[in-house]
């Protein structure tokens, strides 16, 4: 990994800064991507932009920043984003400070601000040793998340196309799932979830291998069947669907021919059950049938004293007595069986019992 610290002033770093919605903001002469076109939009607040503009005016040092150098010698910023595009925009007349605009100020504010030094590291170096590098250096300012991290080693026509898709407010992929699929597209959480169902949790290795691809068609498609499975499978829509894992349960089950109507009334069923705590764990469950989903409401203390009060301390199993302390309640009938977490459906079974039965 070769890294090298760079001293660059202000009028070189905002030298033709354009700041384009579709295309993204510029600078450093057109050499620079402040902010790729489909990433995140800027997200200072009024603020942290004027405290960066008073930092440069005090002549007080900014944090250091990073850039990435890409394939065709340009750069992408890593870290420090927000902070050029707050002098940026200074600069191009987009706000004002305590009523002062940039032109409004004398020649000699202007230079002091221009001139102004900025302390920047180029990364360069394979995807790993880049990845590795700028998780050690995300530590300050607007902290990027996992997935800009990615984006800013995977650089490529296909992370273009696939930003088009899944990383701008309103973008196609928002549009379609935004009742079934949580995270914001300007902060890359929607693209993340795409290629975690996708590559099934193996990121970093789909984005190297998909690099220079011409498109992200294959991403596209893949995401648009996983949401028309799941407004085919699931009739009715509730707002606890949104946030489930989708991806992950239409890989496993996208094959199997499922009865939708008999599905939609064991749903209902589930939603009105008070033992079922976790409603959203329901749809996993109406596919695999592992009850760890749904977070069975467990037996309260007070059930576990009647119950051992009731058997007198003995294990109705092995018939050895116990302290309440070395039990634990259990389901006479089961919950899968109809059976409820009442007083009259407990039992107080030894440790060892319990688990021997829970294995059968």
């Amino acid at each position: 990994m070769k890294i090298d610290l760079h001293e660059l002033t202000i009028r070189d770093v905002a030298e033709n800064y354009i700041d384009n919605d579709e295309e993204g903001v510029v600078g450093y002469n057109g050499k620079l991507n402040i902010r790729p076109k489909y990433q995140r939009e800027f997200v200072y607040d009024d603020k942290k932009r004027n405290a960066v503009i008073d930092t440069i005016r005090k002549n007080f040092p900014l944090n250091v920043m990073y850039w990435v150098i890409s394939d065709d010698g340009t750069f992408e910023v890593l870290d420090g984003q927000q902070r050029t595009i707050s002098f940026c925009q200074y600069i191009d007349g987009v706000f004002s400070i305590e009523n002062r605009a940039f032109h409004n100020l004398t020649e000699t504010e202007k230079n002091q601000i221009l001139d102004y030094k900025l302390m920047i590291y180029f990364c360069e170096g394979n995807d790993k040793e880049k990845l590795d590098w700028f998780k050690i250096i995300n530590i300050a300012g607007e902290k990027l998340s996992d997935q800009e991290l990615r984006n800013a080693v995977y650089t490529g026509t296909w992370l273009t196309s696939a930003k088009s898709i899944f990383s701008k407010s309103n973008c196609p992929a928002y549009l379609l799932s935004k009742d079934y699929v949580s995270g914001s597209p300007i902060r890359q959480e929607i693209l993340e979830i795409a290629i975690k169902w996708l590559s099934e949790d193996a990121i970093e290795d789909y984005m190297s291998k998909h690099q220079h691809d011409p498109n992200a068609n294959e991403l596209w498609t893949y995401y648009k069947n996983v949401i028309d499975w799941v407004t085919i499978t699931f009739i009715t829509y509730r707002k606890e669907m949104r946030g489930i894992d989708w991806g992950k349960l239409y890989n496993t089950h996208k094959r199997e021919l499922l009865d939708t109507r008999q599905l939609d009334h064991e749903i209902t069923q589930l939603m009105i059950d008070d033992d079922v705590t976790n409603l959203k764990g329901i749809y996993p469950y109406v596919l695999n049938r592992q009850e760890k989903h749904l977070n069975i409401r467990a037996f309260s203390n007070s059930q576990k004293r009647q119950a051992f009060e009731r058997q007198k301390g003995i294990c109705p199993i092995c018939k050895l007595h116990f302290e309440i302390e070395r039990m634990e309640a259990d389901h006479i009938t089961p919950w899968s069986e109809g059976g409820k977490t009442s007083t009259e459906n407990c039992q107080m079974l030894c440790k060892d019992c319990n688990r021997r039965k829970s294995n059968i």
